[in-house]
């Protein structure tokens, strides 16, 4: 029996209202962290934090960091907070990732290393502005949680390891970008030698007790230094110089 347009159109809101009625919660629950993702990039975009490129104001409306954090805190999925993800990690303010991204000047072309994935959420940035991410994690189970998290978010240009970054990722490398979520007292050697001549490296340098976030562009083998502002990370652990890195997760 064939269908009316009229009788089409009825069924289909019918659908719709039979979604809703059966899924409130879930449709309520995206609609407020939809709202709450639009006024956390305006608020990034505007009074102190300035953050002024359009693309990683896009990529970071985009991406649902709610997905990122412990269920019992996607309530605070949005403010500008850092919060705990377990093992005495945290996931950074939305302010701190969207001005790393926004220093490292990302381009559609670039090839990005992340040390330190912790949930994944500033990989997921990545991904979205730039064409491969290789990430590594030195806490297997954080490094397990955030690949299946990018996998169900169906990010496919995202290479995720377990193992200790001080290395990099050498097979993979060099890269356009470098960005570093852990602080050690001095930019680890392996790190300067991957990353591609004209290429940035984004690094909390310093002590638990003072730290500074710089930028560093590379021209001729030399590292230009630009230190952009006083900020806290977890410090780099890890074997810090000479050991190997212990492959736990592959590709996504």
């Amino acid at each position: 029996m064939k269908m009316s347009v009229l009788q089409f159109s009825t069924l289909l809101i019918f659908l719709a209202l039979v979604g809703l009625i059966f899924c409130p919660s879930t449709v309520a629950a995206e609609d407020s962290y939809t709202l709450a993702r639009q006024h956390m990039v305006a608020e990034l975009a505007s009074g102190s934090h300035s953050i002024t490129n359009a693309r990683v104001l896009a990529a970071m409306g985009k991406v649902p960091r709610h997905e990122f954090v412990p269920r019992h805190l996607r309530s605070q999925a949005y403010l500008n907070r850092p919060l705990p993800i377990g093992h005495g990690q945290p996931i950074s303010e939305p302010y701190v990732v969207a001005l790393m991204t926004e220093m490292v000047e990302p381009q559609p072309t670039d090839r990005v290393l992340e040390i330190g994935t912790g949930s994944g959420y500033q990989s997921a940035v990545l991904a979205e502005l730039t064409s491969e991410v290789y990430t590594i994690e030195i806490i297997n189970d954080l490094a397990s949680r955030a690949a299946a998290t990018l996998q169900r978010l169906g990010y496919s240009n995202i290479y995720s390891r377990a193992g200790d970054g001080y290395q990099g990722w050498p097979e993979a490398a060099p890269f356009d970008v470098i960005i570093v979520t852990c602080s050690p007292e001095e930019v680890p050697q392996p790190l300067i030698d991957q990353l591609k001549d004209g290429g940035r490296l984004i690094i909390p340098l310093g002590s638990s007790s003072k730290q500074e976030l710089v930028l560093f562009r590379k021209h001729g083998g030399r590292l230009d230094r630009q230190e952009v502002q006083p900020i806290h990370f977890v410090p780099m652990t890890g074997q810090a110089r000479g050991s190997a890195i212990k492959t736990a997760k592959q590709t996504l």
